[in-house]
């Protein structure tokens, strides 16, 4: 066995590789260099450089496994490792504690002004009165975003004696409790919290999740710490709101564009910046090396790896029935994610028909998969679905029913809240994905992608009609709409199938129209 190290990693990750395979370290390849010799490699680890692309990918004839010294695999094309069948692997774990304790220590550096106090001194300066700071004890702090980094912060700052305010739409309620935190909503986390930080993951949803009308409702003296990835806060609106005193200050560790060295926050003297040092310990170095080294050995030796990021390999046997339902699965998650409200408390997964028969655990990975992608950075499979529903304490609970009634197959999930129950199904008719029940509503919606506006009324003449001129008065297409009522003037579901985003003031319009209950948008 040859494994091929791309990349600098800790001597420990590099000793366990040398004890089953033949090693070679060749740092600095270039694009081309890594096409040439990656024929005679079985396994390929690297960190952040280089990008592993579908042409080196192809030139490994040899290679079964990839590995990420580190969390995210951007960098590594996955649709082709996939479809080659070679499989990537992270170190999601690896760097934890560090993140979390480099977000306390620029707590802690925000709240004394340590940096700032510190530079003057050394220019000869002595100043104490300008750099009186605050004490963290008894503070609120906020957490946005309760993964594996948010959670060791919370559990470090209520060591700390301090109150912790949490919010993450889908960890539970009970997990949160259980740590000592208290999930609220965002604008209260936001409004109430004397310091405030960002775990989540960088996606559509939370990009731009704190912009200026957000950190308006912070208290003036209120600090705010990104150590998770730039653009979840606004880089200019942070500027501005600290520079105008909105609020006391920031400490930030990542940014849009890296290197930083012209960011509007490094230019900032009441923020503290640092070039993205949060897994930079020599103990997370040897944990993330560590983790991808027993990896590759597992693969190598024809057992799973602990953390797969591509889609595993299915079964020949089930493959056939299973594959087509693999979309079905997660549009269904995807739907039923964007519909329900409230704090997730309990994920029911209801398989109907011939699928009943079979291992349905990719069904569950898919379903998880659409449940957890949108704030977390952790890809979802086979082998690490249950892993990641329980350390964000869902309760995930798979129910088989040969008999159905409707369809020869369907999968619905039911989303438990503490705002109530929102059920989607779905099933496969002609090679495609249709949306086939919402809550108590039969209806038949092809899920192709783009966006659909789901509305409770009552079923009354006229209502359509005055629906979709308030939607085509800001030139929004509709391009398809279905219909599904309980019974005739009685309560209805329309889903309208809109060619863009409708803009929020007019979707908030929609609300102001008698007899319309909600107008949920969904994008798939």
């Amino acid at each position: 066995m040859k494994v091929l190290v791309a990349d600098k990693i800790a001597d420990e990750g590099l000793e366990i590789l040398k004890s089953f395979a033949e090693v070679d370290l060749k740092v600095g390849l270039d694009k081309q260099q890594l096409i040439d010799i990656m024929g005679d490699y079985d396994a390929l680890v690297i960190r952040s450089q280089p990008k592993v692309t579908a042409d080196i990918i192809e030139a490994g004839t040899k290679l079964q496994i990839i590995g990420r010294a580190g969390v995210g695999v951007d960098n590594i094309d996955l649709e082709a490792a996939t479809r080659r069948g070679i499989v990537v692997v992270n170190a999601p774990a690896g760097n934890t504690i560090s993140t979390a304790e480099h977000t306390l220590a620029l707590m802690m550096s925000v709240a004394r002004n340590i940096p700032q106090a510190c530079a003057v001194l050394k220019g000869g300066q002595w100043k104490r009165a300008e750099y009186t700071g605050t004490e963290i004890t008894g503070k609120t702090l906020g957490i946005v975003g309760m993964g594996r980094v948010g959670s060791e912060v919370a559990r470090r700052a209520i060591g700390l004696e301090m109150k912790v305010l949490v919010h993450d739409p889908f960890v539970s309620k009970d997990y949160v409790q259980n740590i000592g935190a208290k999930l609220v909503p965002l604008d209260d986390l936001l409004k109430d919290s004397d310091f405030i930080t960002i775990h989540t993951t960088l996606t559509d949803a939370t990009r731009g999740l704190i912009g200026s009308e957000q950190l308006a409702t912070l208290k003036p003296s209120a600090y705010i710490i990104n150590v998770a990835r730039g653009g979840i806060i606004d880089e200019q609106a942070l500027h501005d709101a600290v520079e105008q005193g909105v609020i006391a200050g920031a400490a930030i560790d990542v940014y849009t564009s890296e290197p930083a060295t012209d960011n509007v926050l490094v230019k900032c003297d009441n923020i503290i910046t640092t070039p993205h040092l949060g897994a930079s310990t020599n103990e997370a170095q040897v944990g993330v090396a560590v983790t991808v080294a027993e990896q590759v050995n597992a693969v190598l030796k024809g057992m799973p790896a602990k953390f797969a990021v591509n889609a595993p390999i299915i079964p020949a046997e089930t493959l056939s029935v299973l594959m087509p339902f693999i979309d079905v699965a997660s549009k269904v998650g995807e739907v039923v994610t964007q519909l329900a409200e409230g704090q997730l408390e309990k994920v029911v997964i209801n398989y109907n028909g011939d699928i009943a028969n079979y291992d349905t655990a990719t069904l569950k990975a898919s379903v998880i998969k659409s449940l957890v992608d949108p704030v977390s950075e952790e890809h979802v499979n086979l082998i690490n679905a249950n892993v990641i529903a329980q350390s964000r304490g869902l309760k995930v609970v798979e129910q088989k029913e040969v008999n159905i009634e409707n369809y020869v197959n369907m999968i619905t999930v039911e989303l438990t809240t503490d705002a109530g129950t929102t059920k989607v199904g779905g099933t496969l008719m002609r090679g495609e994905t249709h949306i086939v029940l919402i809550n108590d509503y039969w209806v038949d919606v092809v899920a192709t992608g783009g966006y659909w506006m789901f509305s409770d009324h009552l079923d009354r003449p006229g209502l359509i009609g005055t629906v979709a001129s308030t939607i085509g008065a800001v030139d929004v297409n509709i391009s398809s709409m279905q219909v599904g009522r309980l019974k005739p003037r009685g309560q209805a579901l329309m889903i309208l199938g809109l060619d863009e985003l409708l803009p929020e003031e007019q979707r908030q319009k929609l609300l102001t129209i008698p007899d319309v209950y909600n107008a949920k948008q969904v994008k798939l």
